[in-house]
């Protein structure tokens, strides 16, 4: 089945210049053009990824994220003429997975769009391959990730996490100790190169720290070494 992708946006031009794009490559795609509707929508269908506006009449686009992170956990893509670093920073720390500033190259949405798709659908592909052998659980701390679930427990609760905290996580936690630059977090997690976007590195980063430490100002999981990067802590360092 094709993918299902929702497009929230109040210029009919825009949606439609998205849709023909998406159609091309075989997406289904479904249109809103307020957040009011857009909410109707995501409770009734299946929805894969939904690129959103954010200044829209009835709802705006940070509203609607806010109310659908809080029961979906699917990829959301903004697309926005605001092209300030606090609102894009605002935008991924309400739970969005990418924020694209118009105007834009359709190409590049489509492009993006099939990227955060192959991501969801790799994290949401937790049974293992027959033939392959048994993942093991990762412990640091009080943490605990499963990978066969992709599932993190601290001190034995769940803790909710998006695909793209999910990866994040497991690539700390799959090497405790080593020092990993922006760079190399952001071509391994996102799967694109990197052009000095810090902010999704370190809005991300913020978002873990806020599940996962007593005092995100103090970390003891995720460290930053200043000038490099970050690391994460070795199961000795809880001795």
């Amino acid at each position: 089945m094709n993918p299902t992708i929702l497009i929230v946006d109040d210029q009919p031009d825009i949606v439609e210049l998205l849709k023909l794009f998406l159609e091309r490559d075989n997406y289904r795609v479904l249109e809103a053009y307020d957040g009011m509707k857009a909410w109707e929508i995501v409770q009734s269908e299946q929805i894969d990824l939904a690129v959103i506006d954010i200044m829209m009449p009835v709802q705006d686009g940070f509203q609607l994220v806010k109310q659908i992170r809080s029961v979906y956990k699917m990829p959301i893509i903004f697309l926005s003429a605001k092209n300030q670093d606090s609102d894009k920073i605002l935008g991924l720390g309400l739970g969005a997975d990418d924020f694209i500033v118009k105007p834009f190259n359709p190409l590049e949405v489509v492009a993006r769009i099939q990227a955060q798709v192959r991501r969801a659908y790799d994290f949401n592909d937790a049974l293992p391959v027959s033939s392959a052998p048994p993942t093991v659980d990762i412990m640091i701390g009080g943490l605990k990730l499963h990978p066969e679930s992709c599932t993190l427990l601290l001190e034995g609760n769940e803790i909710e996490l998006t695909s793209t905290e999910y990866k994040l996580l497991k690539t700390f936690m799959e090497a405790p100790g080593r020092v990993f630059t922006k760079k190399q977090l952001f071509e391994k997690v996102w799967s694109d190169p990197y052009w000095k976007d810090d902010n999704t590195i370190m809005v991300h980063i913020s978002r873990l720290r806020d599940k996962i430490e007593v005092d995100p100002r103090q970390p003891v999981y995720i460290k930053t070494i200043r000038g490099l990067g970050y690391k994460f802590a070795k199961k000795e360092d809880f001795y």
